[in-house]
């Protein structure tokens, strides 16, 4: 039986436990150390400390504090790992509490996050949804179950300090650029709710005012939310400074790629068994920039899939020039628009595409201007016919249930 090196109390604050933080910084201690070989259990709180209650309201999105996201359970040091060295974590296993049964999804209000269609659903709005087994629906969205896919959305090493430099010079500098804009180009460093673990007084002061948010993937690995990231999973990590640091948080039950609805997937608290090894000199070995994953080998079983493409020609109708972005924004916008036909509301087909394990492709980026997104909606998660057919939709939903939006204040 493996040991657990980190507990958490889903009733307590983040801020209570002092083996959780929420800022990256090299100087933020290691709260336990294991030795290459070793296999341990690491518990998480969801990514927002509970910030998001298991209820009918969305005003809980809306009002929801993004300062102090991501809540990541570590460091977990590793004894011999050094600058330059790969960290190789297996993922053994990964799961739920057994009292903390559901998860949720959501869409943060364009003035507090926003998110990849933010210009479409600009309010908040949010699906609960309970798990049963490997299973999960929602009674926000009738007519879709499908198989979970557990995984973290964020895992990776401390940086070192001239890394550290780096992210944030870089960072700032893009949001200089538009600095009033919103949501913001970047989250820069920000003190008032920085939780840096076990520091303490001046030094901890210092390390909060400089930290970096946990928001973006970077070289270090971070927030990827990469959902194929399961049971059976191998991922090499950059080592940047000694004993490698290594955190984790952000579980999802499952996600579309892209994780489009930004509060995406299906978040949740639980558990993550690892185990870790080492490379020495591994990152000059293999010329290592960024982490090197290797995915699951148990995935769910869908084979049909209704592939939706987007161009890279916005909504207006202005030509960009092999922007995938903007053409995998349009290849969502296809999808739900479909979904609608068959009763569904933007909304709810909006957070399908956000927890169902749907894929997304780069198609093309030679062909000018135009790049070529697709998006792979598995059609056996409906419990009725979407694919096209002469007579038209089989529309199964009356309309009456949507996803719960915030009260107006």
């Amino acid at each position: 039986m493996a040991e657990t090196i980190i507990k958490v109390n889903l009733k307590e604050s983040p801020y209570d436990n002092d083996k959780i933080h929420n800022r990256w910084h090299p100087d933020i201690p290691m709260v336990s150390m294991v030795k290459p070989g070793d296999d341990f259990i690491v518990e998480c709180v969801d990514w927002t400390g509970g910030q998001i209650k298991d209820n009918d309201s969305a005003d809980d999105v809306r009002d929801v504090d993004l300062s102090q996201v991501h809540f990541l359970s570590g460091p977990v040091g590793v004894e011999g790992a050094e600058p330059g060295d790969l960290l190789v974590v297996d993922i053994l296993d990964i799961g739920t509490f057994d009292d903390s049964q559901w998860g949720f999804n959501g869409f943060f209000s364009k003035q507090n996050g926003g998110g990849f269609l933010t210009e479409h659903f600009p309010e908040a709005q949010k699906s609960i949804w309970d798990f049963k087994g490997m299973f999960t629906s929602s009674r926000h969205i009738p007519g879709v179950e499908f198989a979970g896919l557990i995984h973290p959305g964020l895992i990776g090493c401390l940086p070192s300090k001239d890394m550290l430099e780096e992210w944030n010079t870089r960072e700032k500098a893009l949001y200089d650029t538009e600095p009033d804009r919103t949501p913001a180009l970047a989250t820069l460093p920000y003190a008032d709710t920085a939780h840096m673990g076990r520091m303490k007084g001046e030094e901890r002061d210092n390390a909060a005012a400089e930290g970096a948010r946990t928001v973006p993937p970077r070289e270090h690995g971070g927030n990827c939310d990469i959902k194929d990231l399961s049971r059976g999973s191998k991922v090499y990590f950059p080592v940047y400074v000694k004993d490698a640091g290594l955190s984790v948080g952000d579980l999802h039950f499952s996600q579309g790629d892209g994780e489009i609805t930004f509060c995406g997937a299906i978040e949740m608290a639980g558990w993550i068994h690892m185990r870790v090894n080492l490379i020495k000199g591994g990152m000059e070995k293999y010329a290592i920039k960024n982490p090197i994953f290797k995915p699951s080998p148990i995935t769910p079983k869908y084979d049909d899939y209704l592939i939706f493409e987007g161009i890279s020609v916005d909504e207006g109708g202005t030509q960009h020039y092999l922007d995938v972005h903007v053409a995998y924004r349009q290849a969502c916008l296809n999808a739900i628009n479909y979904l609608t036909k068959f009763g569904y509301s933007k909304a709810q087909a909006y957070a399908i595409l956000g927890c169902a394990p749907v894929q997304g492709h780069i198609s093309g980026v030679v062909d000018i201007p135009n790049a070529c997104a697709t998006l792979w909606l598995p059609t056996d998660i409906f419990n009725f016919d979407v694919q096209p057919n002469a007579e038209g939709p089989d529309i199964h939903l009356d309309g009456s249930i949507d996803i719960p939006r915030s009260a107006d204040k």
